[in-house]
């Protein structure tokens, strides 16, 4: 035998020379949870070691994450249903607790990126991503809400908006809406193929932002489909996305490689919080190893192609560095 590969993985010092694939907290951005109110940490029960924080004590958890080497992270609010309504009114409210702990993010870690969330569902009554009228989702009129929550969120100081709504022609219509008011740095990282997917349970368990009625399927892609992946990642290409997601990550591994091989945007993945929350509950039972199965689960992703991972182990894996 002149060829045998068990030559090149002999040593660990071997195998990390030829080691094709390298994973950094570089590469990661650690989504949080705020609320409102002072002093508040409280742990998302189907996500264990993950917990929704009051501005006071996020920013104590953000100054931590970077000591740690974590630069980047991805806010979304909790709302009361007290403050949501049927056209999310208040997602654009300049005194909200959501816009003013991002101003204060970046007035106290300037240097941080700031990635936001941009859709309906955390401050509608409907619990829907889009303007819901007679029990449908309306896409156009859908789109000035969207925009007004962009330019609120782009004046707070955000680094990166993150439509994640799945509206058509809302990446264009941000992104003219952004450079007229001369936030043209300001960056848009597209939820280009984010699917209808059974692993969106414990973040809807975090924001307490389930739909109130049927689900999301006339707007999130179908998980059987795959080219049509390709017609979307095309559509926010030409709209001025900076950046294009597939979400989920795991059961999506395919979509993130074929939006990487096709386009020269850089691609990100969101590893949600049912892929999180599986291997925590797996782990405790002693069926697998959580840290072997997060380094292993991250490395598939940026194998696949994923340049920037949105992922809850974020914090967990920055303890490993």
């Amino acid at each position: 035998m002149q060829r045998r590969p068990r030559r090149n993985r002999k040593s660990e010092s071997v195998r990390n020379l030829v080691e094709e694939t390298s994973l950094s907290v570089k590469d990661l951005i650690f989504p949080l949870f705020l609320v409102e109110g002072t002093r508040q940490k409280i742990e998302v029960k189907s996500m264990p070691g993950i917990f929704r924080f009051s501005q006071d004590l996020l920013l104590k958890e953000i100054e931590e994450c970077m000591k740690l080497g974590i630069t980047a992270f991805d806010v979304f609010p909790a709302y009361p249903e007290s403050l949501k309504d049927s056209i999310a009114s208040e997602s654009y409210n300049p005194e909200t607790f959501y816009l003013k702990t991002l101003k204060e993010i970046k007035k106290q870690f300037p240097e941080v990126c700031l990635m936001s969330d941009v859709a309906m569902d955390p401050y509608s009554s409907d619990g829907h991503d889009g303007l819901v009228k007679n029990g449908k989702i309306l896409n156009d009129e859908t789109l000035e809400i969207l925009a007004k929550m962009s330019l609120a969120q782009a004046d707070a100081g955000v680094d990166i908006l993150g439509p994640s709504d799945m509206m058509d022609g809302r990446v264009g219509y941000i992104r003219e809406l952004l450079d007229e008011n001369g936030f043209v740095d300001t960056s848009i990282m597209s939820y280009t193929a984010k699917y209808a997917s059974a692993f969106y349970g414990p973040f809807r368990d975090a924001l307490d932002s389930a739909p109130k009625f049927g689900d999301k399927k006339t707007y999130q892609m179908n998980p059987a489909n795959s080219k049509e992946a390709l017609i979307e990642a095309d559509l926010d290409f030409d709209e001025g996305a900076d950046f294009l997601m597939v979400k989920p990550a795991l059961s999506y591994l395919d979509i993130i490689k074929l939006l990487s091989d096709n386009f020269p945007l850089p691609i990100a993945a969101y590893n949600v919080s049912g892929e999180y929350s599986m291997v925590k509950a797996a782990a405790a039972q002693g069926w697998l190893d959580s840290e072997r199965a997060m380094l292993e689960i991250l490395l598939s992703i940026k194998r696949s192609g994923a340049k920037i991972i949105l992922t809850y182990f974020a914090k967990e894996f920055a303890r490993l560095q």
